[in-house]
């Protein structure tokens, strides 16, 4: 297990605000499951679902963010899971750009790749690994989206969702698998010991221009949208 333990440059939980985190919420002081649990609710709801200026960023960085989507929340995930001892693995995928219309629109939806770099994290507890996707979306975002869409029955894609449940999505951790972006893969590239090596291998391929205008204007146009969902506006 000593490889799904290890600091990376990414998983640096050795940083002193993510260090401060940990002994501030005494994680340690739990038993491994609620160690778990609680890490996966704060990751969930504490930090808000939008759109960090790239996939690689260090889980320090996004921890000071507050804010990440389904690859920077999980690197955050990855290293509070390490900085308490919890083996964890990241799995590579790639999914369909038509899970993210709404909370992309107009001509950033149009000009994004069809295809869209995706990851969840899986972690390991009593010698079974679980599936752990649902910490993308906190749960502000996701009630105010199933508010909108009352009406809805049954699958539901779009705003950062693709669940064949839509108003009882499995989003809670209670030693099982968790989802809600899982129906729009279209590709898996395989598990990973940690984050820094998946992106050597697989990542978002944009060119430099739309990789300019992604960083600089339309994922704070993203992250607009996606509050004034939140707050109901």
């Amino acid at each position: 297990m000593e490889q799904y333990l290890r600091e990376t440059p990414l998983l640096d939980f050795s940083a002193a605000n993510i260090q401060r985190l940990i002994n501030d919420k005494l994680w340690k002081q739990a038993d491994e499951y609620h160690r778990i649990k609680l890490i996966y609710n704060y990751v969930r709801d504490e930090i808000l679902f939008g759109y960090n200026i790239d996939d690689g960023i260090p889980a320090s960085k996004v921890l000071a963010d507050g804010y990440g989507q389904c690859n920077t929340k999980g690197i955050l995930f990855m290293a509070l899971l390490r900085g308490v001892n919890i083996p964890c693995r990241v799995h590579g995928f790639m999914i369909d750009k038509k899970l993210q219309k709404g909370a992309m629109t107009g001509i950033i939806y149009r000009s994004a790749p069809k295809y869209i770099f995706h990851s969840w994290v899986e972690v390991c507890l009593d010698g079974i690994w679980y599936e752990l996707e649902a910490f993308i979306l906190d749960k502000g975002y996701l009630s105010q989206l199933q508010n909108i869409n009352s009406t809805c029955s049954g699958t539901f894609c779009g705003y950062g969702v693709a669940v064949k449940n839509f108003h009882n999505p499995i989003i809670d951790f209670e030693r099982n698998n968790t989802y809600i972006q899982s129906e729009g893969i279209t590709q898996d590239f395989g598990i990973f010991d940690c984050p820094d090596d998946l992106l050597k291998k697989h990542h978002q391929e944009m060119s430099p221009f739309k990789a300019f205008l992604y960083r600089n204007f339309g994922r704070h146009l993203m992250n607009r949208n996606i509050s004034k969902i939140r707050n109901g506006k």
